[in-house]
């Protein structure tokens, strides 16, 4: 399997694969590369409505420049805390944005909220979201707007008028019993088209196990949802059920 960048030829035949509608896994194999690599570089470059290799193409041939401009003799060009590394804080984050896109967050949604977990400071405003994701004021409101709609940021006031954003610490609880809802809510739509369509039938039969399934996961999420909230809240391990 072929290790290393991706050529610029790889890229055009990505988008070709984009424009033809093929999934991440068929194009991954097409090229011998990894699905996650493929997913990757699409995910960091528009996504698969905006992907074009030649854009691409440039935005990885400046990432190289920059990580081969030199440090400025005593300074650095771009301070860390903790020593960190600088080039791989971005690496991971821009992971962890692709991670968020997958999940169905639009692209700056997917960067505010990646930014507002890996910041050291707890909460940020508008500015400095904008001046980190190099953004307008008005794709971060929008961003956070649909954010706090989901439940996955809230807002703090903060100095003045100037309100501060928290990627809620209680967001993935909250996540994981509005997914089981969700399958509730499916489980029920099952049965009624069981009742509808008759026990009997092959139809009703398919939708009987899709209830039962959609019922067993959801109370599963919900279990341990509550678990795992006990857990992180008092830091004392949660009883099982066995």
């Amino acid at each position: 399997m072929p290790g290393g960048r991706l050529t610029q030829q790889e890229r055009q035949q990505i988008a070709l694969g984009l424009a033809d509608d093929l999934a991440y896994a068929e194009i991954a194999r097409r090229l011998d590369r990894p699905t996650s690599t493929i997913t990757r570089e699409v995910m960091r470059n528009g996504g698969p409505t905006g992907y074009r290799a030649d854009l691409a193409q440039r935005a990885t041939e400046r990432r190289a420049r920059r990580r081969r401009q030199p440090v400025p003799r005593g300074s650095q060009a771009s301070p860390q805390t903790h020593g960190r590394d600088a080039e791989a804080v971005r690496e991971y984050e821009e992971t962890f944005t692709t991670l968020f896109m997958q999940a169905g967050l639009p692209r700056i949604a997917a960067g505010v909220l990646t930014r507002l977990y890996t910041t050291d400071a707890g909460s940020l405003t508008a500015a400095d979201l904008v001046q980190h994701l190099q953004v307008s004021p008005a794709s971060v409101s929008k961003a956070i707007a649909l954010l706090e709609s989901q439940g996955l940021v809230v807002r703090e006031r903060g100095e003045g008028r100037r309100e501060r954003y928290v990627a809620d610490g209680d967001v993935w609880y909250q996540s994981m019993i509005a997914a089981a809802r969700s399958n509730a809510q499916l489980a029920e739509t099952a049965r009624q088209g069981v009742h509808l369509l008759g026990r009997d039938t092959p139809a009703g039969v398919r939708l009987e196990n899709m209830a039962r399934f959609m019922d067993f996961v959801g109370e599963s999420i919900v279990r341990a949802a509550e678990q795992s909230r006990a857990l992180l809240t008092t830091g004392v391990e949660a009883p099982s059920d066995g």
